[in-house]
């Protein structure tokens, strides 16, 4: 095992712990701390830094920083557009940009699209079972980062 694999193990593990705490923390608060978020971001940006060295190609800190600004955009913009979007929100944008725009134009697209799907998904059956109703505010964080974890795996499957 390499250096270069044995600091991407640990980032991984870093940013997986981060990515639990920062849940946790939205289902239970509806915050999501800047600490924590910023932290994502930049085990995030060493991660993408690792894929590159491994990989001898500067694409991945390329797509990172793509990834990373493109969903900061987007969500920045929804949450100006006033739909429920936190500014929590939109800098774990950045952050989950950062992670998955290193493993292609497509995992962020991926990421957002699970993120949207599987939340909405949740309102739907709050609604249904009457748990809520169209203004009951449900925190967005977790959806966001399981998408992004699944499209991060898929990658990581596909190879």
């Amino acid at each position: 095992m390499t250096a270069v694999s044995m600091a991407m193990i640990v980032l991984v593990a870093a940013a997986t712990v981060l990515s639990s705490a920062l849940a946790a923390i939205d289902i239970a608060t509806r915050r999501l701390p800047n600490r924590l978020v910023f932290g994502l971001a930049g085990t995030a940006a060493g991660l993408a830094a690792l894929t590159a060295i491994e990989h001898a190609s500067m694409r991945p800190l390329g797509g990172a920083a793509v990834g990373g600004a493109a969903l900061f955009v987007l969500y920045y913009l929804l949450h100006r557009a006033g739909g429920g979007m936190g500014g929590g929100d939109v800098k774990l944008a950045a952050a989950i940009g950062l992670l998955t725009g290193a493993h292609g134009w497509q995992a962020p697209l991926v990421a957002t699209a699970l993120g949207f799907v599987s939340g909405g998904l949740v309102a739907v059956v709050m609604i249904a079972v009457r748990r809520g109703d169209r203004r009951t505010r449900i925190p967005f964080g977790p959806f966001m980062l399981a998408g992004a974890w699944v499209a991060v795996g898929g990658s990581w499957v596909a190879g």
